[in-house]
């Protein structure tokens, strides 16, 4: 077999081998269906901890392996904001979702960026995160204003 075929083979094995290991996009997230919410909990490596129920909305909470606590309100079968408590981060990727790229676009056009520690507040016309913390001490939520219930107080949502 010449050394081209055998790279050119090679380096397709590679590419499968790197697709298949990659981990899948997040699928329960900020928006998305209240089916998808055990998704994030085993992406997450975490533990249910509850499921609180209101007559407005479910809240789903799950603590991650790293220990971070993170509750998804649930209205309509869909997912109107997600909170955050922990001494890590969550990932932001995961249960922001298609609302990730808003969030990643306003902090890198803020001047200055984010520091690390402090506090960053995101008001979209459609998204809201408000965060603060340092290393052993994060909290913070996100909501979508159009879903979230109108009998639903902000301040419940932490």
């Amino acid at each position: 077999m010449s050394s081209a075929i055998w790279t050119s083979r090679a380096r397709a094995m590679c590419a499968t081998v790197a697709l298949v290991a990659l981990p899948a996009g997040a699928s329960a997230t900020l928006g998305s269906d209240a089916s998808s919410v055990d998704a994030d909990r085993v992406r997450m490596q975490g533990a249910l901890l509850r499921i609180v129920t209101s007559d407005a909305y479910t809240v789903h909470e799950v603590q991650s392996s790293s220990g971070t606590t993170v509750r998804e309100y649930v209205s309509s079968g869909k997912v109107f904001a997600v909170a955050w408590q922990g001494p890590w981060l969550p990932n932001l990727r995961q249960i922001l979702g298609t609302y990730f790229d808003a969030y990643q676009r306003t902090v890198q056009g803020t001047p200055g960026h984010r520091k690390a520690r402090g506090s960053l507040v995101i008001n979209l016309p459609d998204f809201v995160v408000q965060m603060s913390g340092h290393p052993r001490a994060f909290s913070g939520r996100a909501y979508l204003p159009r879903l979230v219930p109108q009998r639903v107080q902000l301040e419940s949502i932490r």
